[in-house]
């Protein structure tokens, strides 16, 4: 009996060294678990240190480009050719998202890029290479250091019958429209007007100069960064909204009034 007693006695001993060696065993692997994340976050991936050559962009161009521009920049029935673009207008459209589609419609949207910023560099490189075109321009066309006043009345008078007056983008016909400005970077708008994106028509030397390019630019981000005298902008889109405001909360504070006095009097 008393030997019964001492296996049992010992079992449970086992039972709860068992537990013990499990708790341990574990806690050492998530430690060491833990540490090897953090050494493999740490340490750059070769492929991120590595900076991206033109050979890089024409492979990033057959694999995501190709199916609709043609291997060598020829264009097919689903996308036109680039033979002539320029590294100026794919950064433009690589960068804001619009490129690539994700479906056929009037216009392609801006949205996220699906890109980095050093792949996008590469792709342009390998089409600036074969195909030439328009490149980017002097960091002082870009500074934001032109006459603004001018440049105001050079975006009256070409930008703001799409763009409105304000820069906040309007309706164009068959479902297309002129976008905003508001949050567009210096480098996007000298693109836009040197490219021609979709609807916009381009706008050479002949039409506005490098230096007024630079006010015009000036301007805009002017705008961007002056806030607003009169309160909420409501959108920037003049007199609709303004009106919409008033017919929607005046009026509808001057009915509500209405039935309240006419409810009290019976």
């Amino acid at each position: 009996m008393s030997r019964e007693k001492k296996t049992r006695a010992g079992g449970r001993r086992s039972r709860m060294a068992t537990v013990a060696l499990i708790g341990i065993g574990l806690l050492l692997t998530g430690g060491v678990y833990a540490g090897a994340s953090a050494a493999m976050a740490a340490t750059p991936s070769s492929t991120a240190a590595t900076e991206l050559t033109v050979d890089d962009g024409k492979k990033l161009f057959q694999a995501n480009c190709a199916t609709c521009h043609g291997m060598n920049l020829e264009g097919t029935e689903a996308g036109p050719g680039l033979i002539g673009t320029g590294e100026l207008a794919v950064e433009f459209q690589m960068a804001t998202g619009r490129m690539p589609m994700q479906s056929q419609s009037p216009q392609a949207p801006q949205k996220a890029p699906q890109f980095t910023d050093e792949q996008i560099a590469a792709v342009a490189a390998w089409i600036q290479q074969e195909g030439g075109g328009a490149t980017f321009p002097d960091e002082r066309i870009l500074d934001g250091g032109g006459d603004v006043a001018a440049g105001a009345e050079l975006f009256r008078i070409n930008c703001a019958m799409c763009h409105n007056v304000a820069g906040a983008g309007g309706a164009l016909t068959e479902g297309k429209y002129a976008p905003s400005v508001m949050n567009t970077s210096a480098l996007h708008l000298y693109a836009a007007m040197v490219t021609g994106p979709q609807n916009m028509p381009v706008f050479n030397d002949m039409t506005l100069t490098e230096d007024e390019k630079r006010d015009l630019i000036s301007a805009v981000l002017y705008m961007q960064n002056e806030p607003s005298p009169g309160g909420m902008t409501l959108g920037s889109l003049g007199p609709v909204s303004e009106g919409l405001f008033v017919w929607i909360f005046g009026i509808g504070a001057l009915v509500a009034l209405t039935v309240w006095i006419t409810a009290k009097s019976n």
